[in-house]
């Protein structure tokens, strides 16, 4: 036994109770039906037609049911005449290479449509367009330039590292995501304090000079489920993502358990979110910039991730975030992947190594013990799969008293003790919303 093993072998492990969460709005599958016909509807606008050339835009992951909403889009777009393609927005993502941005699209499904004849034109060349009004060069996607027309696609969330009218939507697609590695970092430059005016004076210069047809802005609810979809027409761009942007807050999930000593997460990953996960229902954000809306995040004490999804691509962004991780994470990162998004985000902290376990045991053994309580059996333990999948959680058997007379939580089973394999891993928690 190590050094380590013995230290950490006094302190006992709860036993926990799987039960799901009761959140408000629709847990019925996306009905595509009503977004279909605004996309028939926007198409008799006729600014698609025969021999034209249209870019969607496209990028963002963890969108739940984006392949189908491309996809749609892309029919209408053929429908009409004209010649769809995919470009990808997403900022230096993809190891900042055009293969690397062209492998992310096909790992979010997207290359099915590329089997069907909707090419992925992949290219890192930038176009400069001017000047914002505070002074900032203003970069664009050459092969978008070029095109007929844009039609952009993203998910209108709040933001994981500042606040503002606008954060993660339509007009970070077009200033980031359009912009590659070279507009992502002139807009991240000076910090997240001036990102949310970035992105409005920015993406000004875009619609002026960029052919952008239409928003195709995607709400989601907190069960992870595809809520609506909204054409957005570029000159209220500004306005109406705003508005969404309200709407999109008050429909994010919740870990209801508070206060929680030890939060152990199964996976973190940038396919989840841009930080590997959703600071903005934890609490823990890595700049001053950001903070909690509402009063959604729980207080909690240490955090724990074991695991790096694949579909991060080793991207370990967030890693510095936590307090606590099993050894396979930190194996799984890929350094030059994880270290360029924080070149580009110019924030170090959150690709900073925490303290490493070999294993998970040991890893949620040393967050209890690093807890700050007098008693290590009467641990408040919460272990979800990962930020975007809240519908199922565990729960030590004590946090169970604090739910008695409310109905957020409903058991799911008997308390059982966690159920380590031989090297002391953890399987994780079945995904479900």
């Amino acid at each position: 036994m190590s050094s380590m093993e013995t230290v950490l072998a006094q302190v006992p492990l709860p036993r926990m109770v799987r039960v799901r969460q009761r959140f408000p709005g629709r847990t019925a599958p996306w009905d595509p039906a009503p977004f279909a016909r605004d996309l028939r509807a926007r198409a008799e606008r006729g600014d698609l037609g025969p021999g034209k050339s249209i870019a969607i835009a496209v990028g963002s992951r963890g969108i739940e049911n984006l392949e189908p909403i491309v996809r749609m889009v892309a029919q209408t777009v053929r429908a009409a005449g004209s010649e769809p393609f995919l470009v990808p927005a997403m900022g230096s993502h993809g190891n900042a290479t055009a293969e690397g941005q062209a492998s992310v699209l096909r790992s979010l499904g997207l290359g099915k449509l590329e089997a069907e004849g909707v090419p992925i034109r992949s290219s890192m060349e930038t176009v400069l367009l001017g000047e914002s009004a505070s002074g900032v060069p203003v970069y664009t996607d050459a092969t978008a330039l070029a095109a007929d027309g844009v039609i952009v696609v993203n998910r209108v969330k709040p933001h994981t590292s500042f606040r503002g009218d606008h954060e993660s939507g339509l007009l970070k697609m077009l200033v980031i995501g359009l912009g590659k590695q070279k507009g992502a970092e002139l807009c991240h430059r000076l910090g997240f304090g001036t990102m949310a005016r970035n992105l409005r004076e920015m993406s000004a210069v875009v619609l002026a000079h960029q052919k952008v047809l239409f928003g195709v802005a995607i709400l989601e609810n907190a069960h992870h489920n595809t809520e609506r979809i909204e054409i957005v027409e570029p000159d209220a761009f500004p306005t109406r993502e705003a508005e969404l942007l309200k709407e999109a807050r008050s429909l994010l999930p919740r870990i209801y358990p508070n206060p929680i000593d030890v939060l152990v997460l199964d996976e973190i990953g940038k396919d989840i979110s841009g930080t590997g996960f959703d600071p903005n229902l934890v609490g823990r954000f890595h700049n001053p910039h950001a903070w909690d809306i509402g009063g959604i995040a729980p207080e909690i004490t240490r955090m724990v991730a074991l695991g790096l999804t694949p579909g991060s691509h080793g991207n370990a962004n967030g890693l510095g975030n936590l307090d606590v991780v099993s050894r396979r994470l930190v194996d799984a990162m890929d350094p030059e992947t994880t270290y360029i998004n924080a070149l580009t985000s110019s924030i170090p902290v959150s690709v900073k190594i925490p303290m490493t376990q070999a294993n998970d045991r040991l890893a949620i053994q040393a967050a209890i013990k690093m807890a700050q309580i007098e008693d290590w059996t009467q641990v408040r333990l919460v272990r979800i799969r990962n930020t975007l999948t809240l519908g199922e959680i565990e729960v030590s058997e004590n946090i169970l008293a604090d739910f008695a007379d409310r109905d957020e939580l409903e058991p799911l089973g008997p308390a059982r003790p966690f159920a380590f394999d031989p090297s002391g891993h953890l399987a994780p928690l079945d995904p479900v919303h």
